[in-house]
């Protein structure tokens, strides 16, 4: 009986919002744009959000990067023709890192050199990666064709080449290139491998690996290409001498991972006199980026909800507007039996069922936007359950918030005065 009740008042309510359509419709936008508005932003703020974390964790949550930095004093100095720049990781770094660090699973050394390729009639500048076969533990990427650098290799020092997926297509290379000859720098190589690559910056860490990579036996590169290298730019020659520009080292215990940077970079500090090196946490900017997530999300969410209560206050004068023109209906229903609770109820019921309404349109509106975004843009965008029931849920909320003063206005109408009204 309450339930057929229940769906008989609805039914009302619903039918009276009816009778003023394009005055229902205008009380609507402001919810609305209210939840389309806090839809979308939470949906392009996930995206965003998710795509800087899913890089991160690839970096691994349990590694620590160390890059060669050039100071800005090595910066200003290299302008001098005859000075030669010299900064960054060496050797000794690597071997003192392996052995005072007792909780270190592995670690990977690695050199960065520009260099031409050339594969038969093609060629393109590659960045050269001297590294170990740890490397390809510490950043893992999928082999696309045959095989990654293997201990072997690094103990015969053999000149051989990993391609990324990238630079293999820039070269015309394909499956069938494993065991061709490429020449790096006026050297041949074997491509033995090609991965897949990744680009770009995870929070402020680069991304170990690019696009235009090639890795190769970090012994060989050493030997191939030396520590000394030579940059032309804007007419002007600099020359560098870097001996490992980065190193990964992957720690046993997740916990011990920041105790374990700040024993690394102490034990740099004593071995270096100028700040020639960069010491990164991925796991650091991991709970950096999910805190800015959250405030991101918080302040977001604060920013669409003015819309929302901006609607809930057309919602609260429209209804106490409906109040007034409905006075002498109150008065007879109150003259034939209605209680204060029902005529509550019932301007209970329009109130939600305007503000639910602009939420279910705003949901649709909310959801279509995002999609647009990243069909245009390309941006990344999520929606998730819980950026579609909030603002729904919320929506709800303002109709009760809002529609309970006009309502409990209407059943506290005197229904005597209320039959007098004109």
């Amino acid at each position: 009986m309450r339930q057929a009740r229940i769906v008989r008042d609805i039914g009302l309510g619903i039918e009276n919002l009816f009778l003023h359509r394009t005055r229902s419709v205008l009380t609507m936008l402001g919810v609305v744009f209210g939840v389309s508005s806090v839809v979308a932003m939470l949906s392009v703020g996930e995206g965003a959000s998710r795509e800087t974390l899913e890089r991160i964790r690839r970096l691994g949550s349990d590694n620590i990067i160390i890059s060669s930095a050039k100071s800005a004093a090595e910066e200003q100095a290299a302008t001098n023709r005859s000075f030669m720049s010299m900064y960054g990781l060496t050797y000794p770094d690597y071997t003192r890192i392996m052995a005072s660090c007792g909780n270190i699973r592995q670690a990977a050394p690695a050199k960065l050199i520009r260099k031409e390729a050339r594969l038969l009639e093609r060629t393109i500048e590659l960045r050269v990666v001297g590294t170990t076969p740890e490397w390809f533990d510490l950043v893992p990427r999928p082999v696309v064709a045959g095989r990654v650098i293997l201990p072997s290799d690094q103990e015969r020092q053999a000149p051989v080449a990993v391609l990324t997926e990238f630079g293999a297509r820039k070269l015309l290379a394909n499956a069938n290139t494993i065991g061709q000859l490429i020449f790096l720098g006026g050297d041949n190589f074997e491509v033995i491998g090609i991965v897949k690559n990744e680009s770009g910056n995870a929070g402020n860490v680069q991304v170990p690996d690019q696009d235009v990579d090639v890795y190769i036996p970090i012994e060989v590169a050493a030997n191939y290409f030396g520590d000394i290298f030579v940059k032309f730019s804007s007419g002007s020659r600099v020359r560098e001498r870097v001996e490992l520009h980065q190193i990964i080292v992957q720690v046993e215990d997740v916990s011990r991972v920041e105790v374990t940077a700040a024993a690394i970079e102490g034990m740099l500090q004593r071995f270096h006199n100028k700040d020639d090196y960069r010491v990164s946490v991925p796991l650091a900017l991991l709970q950096q980026v999910e805190a800015t997530k959250r405030t991101f999300n918080i302040v977001l969410g604060s920013i669409a909800g003015i819309s929302l209560l901006v609607g809930g206050i057309g919602i609260m004068n429209i209804m106490l507007a409906s109040v007034t023109e409905r006075t002498r209906e109150i008065g007879i229903r109150r003259a034939l039996g209605a209680k204060r609770r029902q005529i509550t109820y019932q301007f209970l019921i329009e109130a939600v069922v305007l503000s639910t309404s602009g939420g279910l349109i705003g949901l649709g509106l909310g959801a279509l936007i995002p999609i647009l975004i990243t069909h245009f843009s390309g941006m990344p965008t999520v929606l998730t359950a819980q950026g579609i029931f909030l603002p729904l849920l919320i929506s709800m909320s303002v109709g009760i918030l809002f529609g309970l003063y006009p309502a409990m206005h209407a059943a506290r109408v005197d229904p005597i005065i209320a039959l007098r009204h004109e």
